[in-house]
């Protein structure tokens, strides 16, 4: 047998190895191997080594589309797809390939379901420089999301919006293969990390999703060209499934917003909600990203005929007060402290606060995200390994952005901490994470492309 032109499979017997190799020589693999290695590898008949090989042949050889859309399948139905049929309305959800100070989530998902759209959402933890959703929500004290599906009903029926992590119940192939491209340098495989994606927001019981694809410093994709790769991948994926799928591809090149850390975080997304932040101040770049993707929810969903009209309807939820009201409702449904949400003065303070300053004269024109985000690990708002323990509390705020105009003695950032350690390791590092010059910077846009089934586009 010839492999690459025939399955290698012989009556009920399969070999692995040969798969492996078909897969090395960069041939395809047919929806019955890719089934058999994965239900092999969920029941433990086929061991980690040997699907680490797998993967770094996938790694190295890629997938076809064809291959690709076969295990998103896969991998979605190795486990429970949840029915939101019997909610009535479009269900809408947005995903972030994440990046340092991305608290999109927060604000958009209470946006858009105070404009009439269901928000069910399933986040993920912060691993390396970037932060993560369920850790930030947790800062809240008693919020849940590790919410049983019928409780995840429950809320989104109830509230319109919803927010939790990955279940057991839902793509369990995935969930187990993450940790292993985890550990074996395969994350950064384009089709494993689009079918690792939409496994799991297929399963949500969406009709729509709408892609926030990070590139630069401080997103995971640092070029443009890969991150359009990834974009275009996930929106083939979703579209290929009946699901309507947009995506944007967005600037990472500084921070967004002000806030690194978990409970910092949710402070700035509550005074963006509240209309304090976010108009011509620190925190615009944050909001002019959450419009956008709210926007497109908004017409995804059927309240909206364009973007532009889902954004004026989500700049006038927040106006009016119910973008707000929507994220206590939220919180109370989930278990969490409102208490927390309306008298943010009172949450713990870390034992240090430090300035970092600066001497020098002209206008901010780099801010590294990357380092800014290694940084926060240090502090304590962040893991080097899955096991690590978070410190709410810690952090920093950004007291410059780029294309800011500073003077000696200006205070660049502020850091929280508990540990006593890294205290001048994180001014130092903070202090060279921003770039000085003597004129102002070129004003670079935020959005970049927008990406739908018929193409890419250039975003104004």
């Amino acid at each position: 047998m010839e492999i690459g032109q025939h399955q290698v499979f012989q009556g009920n017997a399969v070999n692995p190895v040969e798969l492996i190799k078909k897969k090395r020589e960069g041939n395809s693999l047919s929806e019955e191997e890719l089934r058999w290695l994965l239900e092999g590898y969920v029941a433990g008949t086929i061991p980690e080594y040997q699907i680490s090989a797998f993967l770094m042949a996938c790694f190295f050889r890629g997938m076809t589309e064809e291959e690709t859309l076969t295990f998103t399948r896969l991998m979605l139905h190795s486990g429970e797809i949840i029915d939101l049929s019997d909610i009535p309305g479009a269900k809408v959800d947005k995903h972030s390939t994440g990046g340092v100070g991305d608290k999109v989530s927060l604000i958009l998902a209470p946006i858009v379901a105070a404009c009439g759209v269901s928000v069910p959402m399933i986040s993920g933890r912060g691993l390396g420089h970037t932060g993560g959703t369920l850790d930030k929500l947790e800062s809240i004290p008693g919020f849940r999301t590790d919410l049983s599906i019928p409780e995840y009903k429950a809320v989104i029926r109830k509230v319109g919006a919803v927010l939790i992590g990955q279940t057991g119940q839902l793509a369990p192939a995935d969930k187990k293969m993450y940790a292993l491209r985890d550990v074996t340098a395969t994350v950064e495989c384009i089709p494993l990390i689009a079918s690792s994606i939409m496994s799991k927001k297929l399963a949500e019981g969406i009709d729509a999703l709408v892609l926030d694809v990070k590139t630069g410093r401080g997103a995971f994709m640092q070029s443009y060209e890969r991150s359009l790769e990834l974009a275009q991948a996930l929106v083939r994926i979703g579209n290929g499934f009946g699901k309507e799928t947009v995506g944007f591809i967005t600037s990472m090149e500084q921070p967004l917003g002000i806030a690194i850390g978990n409970w910092l975080e949710v402070v700035e997304s509550v005074e963006c909600l509240k209309g304090r932040l976010g108009h011509n101040d620190a925190s615009s770049d944050l909001m002019e990203v959450t419009h956008v993707l709210s926007g497109a929810m908004l017409m995804l969903g059927r309240k909206a005929k364009t973007i532009a009209e889902g954004v004026t309807m989500s700049r006038g939820s927040i106006a009016d007060g119910s973008a707000y009201r929507k994220l206590l409702e939220m919180v109370a449904a989930q278990g969490g402290s409102v208490e927390a949400i309306e008298n943010l003065e009172r949450y713990p303070l870390s034992r240090h606060t430090i300035e970092v300053g600066t001497m020098e004269e002209g206008f901010i024109a780099e801010i590294d995200p990357l380092e800014l985000g290694l940084t926060s690990i240090t502090l304590g708002a962040g893991r080097a390994v899955m096991d690590d323990k978070i410190d709410p509390k810690a952090g920093m705020i950004l007291k410059k952005k780029v294309g800011d105009r500073v003077a000696g003695g200006d205070v660049l950032a502020v850091f929280q901490t508990d540990r006593d350690h890294v205290l001048q390791s994180a001014r130092d590092r903070i202090r060279a994470s921003f770039k000085i010059q003597p004129v102002p910077p070129r004003q670079k846009p935020l959005v970049l492309s927008y990406v739908e089934k018929d193409g890419v586009k250039t975003w104004m």
